[in-house]
């Protein structure tokens, strides 16, 4: 079997569940098709056992010794086709499943990155998680299913064709007959549909609780509230289960029909069959035939109302998926180019000169969280590079250059020394000196392997502190043109922040640094600051000037203490 394919660079433009699903049949027709050629002989050798079966019958009472011997050869010949074509076809509905799947994966995933930050602004935890948790599974079912719902459809179709060409009435029974069961379970699939929606909707909003529970447990503990937070999320599990049983209570009908309606259609069959073999209208081996298809039917049937649950199944996930890639970012790049220099936010008047090390001071965090954010092109914002305008700049090129580096960062999983350097150029001692600059040397050295010990999700056998450190060290390791890190000291002690201040200031020296910080340790190690006051440049210059001349950054810098 051959490897999976790779999804296509870039997202298609796909806007509906329905086109997302024919996309990915188009993307893997070949194997779709050569699936359903072994899904269709694999059906047709059982579809002809029953006819070959009743021929045998006929010649063992006849007494025909050479049509006997003729048609148990036939039926050898079946039951070897019917082995090699349900290995094939196993083969080939695990690819097409995987190829599916994945090819959901792999697009989900570029484009998550693709979007950056806009997705956690538009999208829940949860529901992106449900995506990698349960919809690829339904959408790879759902290209499953065709191999073997259009072969069990030619295998009905030969059925019928067959029973015609025997008796008329049994034929026309059987044509009408199985239709009219497929009618009969049309009217579950809409509210199976309605409630398989509201049951993948409450599972991604439950994923969302435990994700934000998990990842506050720290605080939770702290403050007493891990019982109020159990108990809400043992009431939205318990709406998740229940959402769960109405999805059971259709999906059982469902079961039930597949037994009932082809049970029903094999008892009429068969008796009218037997009243026809009692009146010699057909002959002994055609009424085993007639009651080995009815018999035969419940398979194919079985397999239609299968298929109509998993495509609506796969419909469902597709929506999501579908809801994902058709997000754009909310922010985007030309083709533009810069030879670098001065960075200047023009709303705000912030201005960053070259190897210049700068302070942002505001009275909130959110005012210069904004300035930081348009400044990193992740927002929307009059901002020049060298001269350029920064929205002209390749995205890729923009984040090359220019780092921000927030406290919502996250550490990944995986060995430390490859989490700093995330890009895989930094040499050894590169590493360690930025863990210098970030005081976070003595984190390493309490690991038992070192920069080889791999850290957990999050990095949540670390502290507050200690994360912090480390986030600082990893922007470091990047040394990018320009680094601009959002209250890089806040969760340190005292001590340990007037090391990096002075650290920082000599491992940035020469280097476009922005550093938005009230700190005054850090602030008096800076070469410039710039304070704001309702998002503007309301005074700036270097830290004890402004402490003398600025009494608004005096009582925000000092807390309101004289």
């Amino acid at each position: 079997m051959r490897s999976l394919p790779e999804a296509d660079p870039g997202t298609p433009d796909i806007r509906t569940p329905f086109r997302y699903l024919l996309w990915n049949a188009l993307r893997q027709k070949t194997a779709l098709a050569i699936g359903i050629g072994f899904a269709t002989l694999w059906w047709l050798g059982q579809a002809l056992v029953p006819a070959v079966l009743g021929k045998g019958v006929d010649a063992v009472t006849a007494k025909d010794t050479r049509a006997l011997l003729i048609w148990s050869a036939v039926m050898l010949g079946l039951g070897l086709l019917q082995a090699f074509a349900g290995i094939m076809r196993h083969r080939f509905a695990v690819y097409n499943w995987l190829a599916a799947a994945y090819r959901t994966v792999q697009l989900t995933t570029r484009h998550a990155t693709r979007l950056g930050a806009t997705l956690p602004k538009r999208l829940s935890t949860g529901e992106v998680i449900s995506v990698g948790n349960s919809d690829i599974a339904h959408i790879g079912s759902s290209m499953d299913i065709l191999l073997r719902g259009t072969g069990s459809v030619v295998a009905i179709v030969t059925v019928t064709i067959y029973l015609i060409s025997t008796s008329l009435p049994l034929g026309l029974l059987v044509l009408f007959g199985v239709p009219l069961m497929a009618v009969a379970v049309g009217p579950l699939l809409k509210p199976l549909h309605k409630r398989q929606k509201a049951h993948r909707d409450l599972q991604g909003e439950l994923s969302t609780r435990s994700a934000d529970i998990v990842s506050g447990l720290r605080v939770l503990r702290g403050i007493g509230g891990e019982q109020v937070f159990s108990g809400r999320y043992q009431e939205e599990s318990q709406r998740v289960r229940h959402a769960g049983v109405r999805v059971a209570g259709i999906e059982s009908l469902l079961e039930g029909a597949q037994i009932l309606l082809p049970g029903v259609l094999i008892a009429v069959v068969t008796g009218i069959g037997a009243s026809f073999a009692l009146g010699g209208q057909i002959t002994a081996g055609q009424l085993v035939a007639f009651y080995g298809y009815a018999v035969f039917l419940i398979g194919p049937m079985r397999t239609l109302t299968e298929a109509a649950d998993k495509l609506t199944k796969g419909h469902v996930a597709a929506r999501r998926v579908v809801r994902i890639l058709s997000m754009e970012p909310e922010v985007g790049g030309g083709t533009g180019a810069s030879e670098g220099g001065v960075l200047r936010d023009s709303y705000s008047g912030v201005t960053l000169q070259p190897g210049t090390m700068t302070a942002l001071a505001a009275p909130t965090p959110e005012q210069a969280i904004e300035v930081a954010d348009r400044l990193g092109r992740y927002t929307h914002g009059d901002v020049t590079f060298g001269g350029v305008d920064l929205a002209e700049l390749p995205i890729p090129e923009v984040r090359e250059r220019i780092l921000v580096a927030d406290n919502a960062a996250r550490l990944f999983s995986g060995r430390l020394r490859d989490e700093l350097d995330v890009r895989g150029h930094a040499s050894i001692d590169e590493v360690r000196h930025a863990l210098r600059t970030a005081c976070a040397e003595d984190i390493v050295d309490a690991l038992p392997e070192g920069l080889d010990t791999v850290v957990a999700e999050s990095g949540r056998e670390f502290s507050g502190g200690q994360q912090q450190r480390l986030r600082l060290a990893r922007a470091l390791v990047a040394d990018p043109e320009v680094l601009i890190l959002v209250e890089p000291t806040s969760a340190v002690d005292a001590h340990s922040e007037a090391r990096i201040a002075e650290r920082l200031a000599k491992a940035r020296a020469g280097k476009t640094t922005l550093i938005c910080t009230t700190s005054p340790l850090v602030l008096d190690r800076t070469e410039h600051v710039v304070y704001l006051e309702d998002g503007r440049v309301h005074a700036e210059g270097p830290h004890r000037e402004l402490l003398a001349t600025s009494s608004a950054y005096s009582a925000t810098v000092t807390r309101g203490e004289d």
